[in-house]
C-alpha cells in the first residue's frame, strides 16, 4: 500500500483533518524561510493532537544536526527529513545523536540525481522537484530504472496523484502545496488526495 505523507501542516485544524484521513505521516517544516514554518513549540502542540498511529516527520534544511536530533529524541517528531545539501558526513553525525529514521530528499533534474538518491545512506529517500513545496513536477521518466523504494514528491495534487501511483508504484507520495487553497491546507483537497491514492490501489 502506498504510504501517504501530508506535509507542511501548521494549524490544529490541519491535524484534525489528518486524523480523519489517517495518512502514514504528516510533515512539520522547521525551515525558517518557509511559509509553512512552525516553531518547535508549535510542533510539539500539534504533535500532542496527532493520532499516535500517524508518524510526524520534521523537515529541516541545513540545520545543525543537534537541532534535528533534539526534536526527535524529545518525541516531537518520529522521523527526520533532510531537504538541504546535507551529505553523508551529516547523516553519520545525526545517527550518532539519535536512533530515529532519516529521510533524505533529492531534487531530480538528471539521471545522476536519481543515482545519488540510490546511493544515499539514509533510511528512506524522497525525490522532489525544485526546492520543495513549489508545486512543480519533474520528469518521471528519469525513474524508469530506479531500484530503491522512494517517496515521490513535487507537483502532486488530487488530479495527478492517481496517475503517479499507477505509473510509478512509489513506496510513498508526499504533498504540500497540492492540498492548499490560498496558502492554507484545504480539508477537501486533503481528502481528495488521499482518496485518489486509495482508489487507485483498489483497481
Amino acid at each position: 500500500m502506498t504510504k501517504i505523507k501530508l506535509c507542511g501542516l501548521s494549524r490544529p485544524e490541519d491535524i484534525q483533518a489528518a486524523n480523519a484521513l489517517q495518512p502514514a505521516c504528516v510533515g512539520f517544516v522547521f525551515a525558517p524561510k518557509s511559509k509553512r514554518y512552525v516553531t518547535p513549540a508549535q510542533a510539539a502542540d500539534l504533535k500532542r493532537g496527532l493520532d499516535p498511529a500517524i508518524r510526524a516527520v520534521g523537515v529541516f534544511v541545513n540545520a545543525p544536526p543537534e537541532e534535528a536530533a533534539a526534536l526527535a529524541n524529545e518525541g516531537v517528531i518520529d522521523l527526520i527529513q533532510l531537504h538541504g545539501g546535507e551529505g553523508e558526513a551529516y547523516l553519520q553525525t545525526l545517527r550518532a545523536l539519535t536512533p530515529k529514521p532519516i529521510l533524505q530528499a533529492f531534487r531530480v533534474d538528471t539521471a545522476a540525481d536519481v543515482a545519488a538518491a540510490e546511493a544515499s545512506g539514509a533510511d528512506l529517500v524522497l525525490l522532489d522537484a525544485g526546492e520543495g513545496g513549489t508545486g512543480e513536477t519533474f520528469d518521471w521518466s528519469l525513474l524508469a530504472g530506479i531500484r530503491r523504494p522512494y517517496f515521490l514528491a513535487g507537483g502532486l495534487h488530487p488530479g495527478n496523484v492517481g496517475q503517479a501511483v499507477r505509473r510509478l508504484h512509489p513506496f510513498g507520495v508526499d504533498v504540500s502545496s497540492g492540498i492548499e487553497t490560498d496558502g492554507k491546507k484545504d480539508p477537501a483537497k486533503m481528502e481528495a488526495f488521499v482518496r485518489a491514492v486509495r482508489e487507485e490501489e483498489m483497481i
